[in-house]
């Protein structure tokens, strides 16, 4: 890794997909995959060869579980703004951002942090004056 390469800090740099998927799987299973990040590949008939197959062509899911990745399980600090924009595997990770031990999760928080989202969906809409309907 050259000290000139922007993304040598990135823990997706030169990480294949089913490494990581392999790693994050066997730190929390597929169960505690889907209650965090919702996503069909983890809920029905999970193996590591079908969700590859699924995130390899739905670049909005690949994302989420990467970001999951970085985020989670590396436990490196939130992105700016800018780099939030960003592909997660496009993101520049300052050099002083170490990774962590995973982070203990749980079916409560999932839950939790769903709640939270979808309240937080439901305000969005309600300001928007009915932009996704009137709900």
């Amino acid at each position: 890794m050259s000290a000139d390469n922007p993304y040598h800090n990135n823990p997706l740099h030169g990480l294949k997909l089913e490494t990581l998927l392999t790693e994050i799987v066997d730190e929390y299973g597929f169960e505690l995959l889907d209650a965090y990040l919702n996503i069909n590949c983890f809920r029905k008939n999970p193996s590591i060869a079908s969700s590859m197959k699924f995130l390899k062509k739905t670049d909005w899911a690949r994302e989420k579980v990467e970001a999951f990745y970085m985020y989670q399980y590396k436990g490196l600090p939130k992105a700016d703004r800018t780099q939030f924009e960003l592909p997660p595997r496009e993101r520049i990770v300052p050099a002083h951002h170490k990774p962590k031990e995973p982070a203990a999760l749980s079916f409560e928080d999932a839950e939790r942090l769903r709640a939270k989202k979808a309240k937080k969906t439901r305000e969005y809409a309600s300001n928007k004056g009915g932009l996704w309907g009137n709900s």
